[in-house]
């Protein structure tokens, strides 16, 4: 087992008129491959900017962030969107589907924008539609999914690229209570399987029991954790 995602002492500070403010104030954050961390805390505590470091969409003011070993502060533009592409799946909290694609075409495209061929790319995004529970509905645009199905392409299509770390925004926001265990349960699964670190913001704290560690935010603080 290895910290496939690792922040060290980070800090994120916003410019704000004259001054700044503090989004993320000294954050240490590790997780293995094989699990999931749940990250919990109120509105505007610092999860979603946590992510944004974490995805390496976002420099931090200060500190490192490390995936899979590798220190990403002294990586160029350009090798950071190498490493994101290859190492990281982001699940957004809204699926964002292209709604004249099928299922399985909203895979397929984006491996194309990898470089890979279509013909290439079509039995990998079918065995994954297979993993989230999909293979009927892999001929189905988005306007004929349930809300829980869209997640499910969603989770997919963030796994075609094989990354080693996972970061889930809020992927129940929009469910009901039984879609919404179904998700977090295949998210953990998922982990397992792939084998990912997985960092899981959400408001659910009742699923918070279904992953592998919690981290708790307040003010841009990790105020509690128990390590995924």
């Amino acid at each position: 087992m290895n910290n496939a995602l690792r922040l060290v002492n980070v800090t994120l500070d916003y410019p704000d008129g004259l001054g700044t403010v503090t989004a993320l104030d000294n954050v240490n954050v590790s997780v293995d491959s094989g699990k999931v961390l749940s990250l919990v805390g109120p509105s505007g505590s610092g999860k979603s900017s946590l992510l944004a470091v974490g995805s390496t969409l976002i420099r931090p003011t200060s500190g490192h962030v490390l995936l899979d070993g590798t220190d990403v502060s002294e990586l160029s533009d350009t090798e950071l969107t190498t490493l994101r592409r290859d190492h990281i799946g982001i699940i957004f909290q809204q699926p964002n589907l292209l709604p004249s694609l099928t299922a399985v075409e909203q895979l397929i495209i984006a491996e194309h924008l990898r470089g890979q061929s279509p013909r290439k790319a079509k039995p990998r995004a079918m065995e994954l539609l297979d993993v989230v529970g999909l293979t009927d509905s892999a001929n189905r645009r988005p306007h004929q999914l349930s809300g829980g199905q869209r997640q499910r392409v969603n989770i997919a299509r963030a796994l075609m690229g094989n990354p080693t770390t996972l970061l889930v925004d809020e992927p129940t926001t929009a469910l009901d209570h039984e879609r919404s265990e179904a998700i977090v349960r295949l998210i953990a699964r998922i982990t397992r399987e792939f084998n990912v670190a997985t960092v899981m913001v959400t408001h659910d704290t009742e699923f918070v029991p279904l992953t592998d560690g919690v981290a708790s935010m307040r003010d841009g603080r990790i105020s509690d954790s128990i390590a995924a």
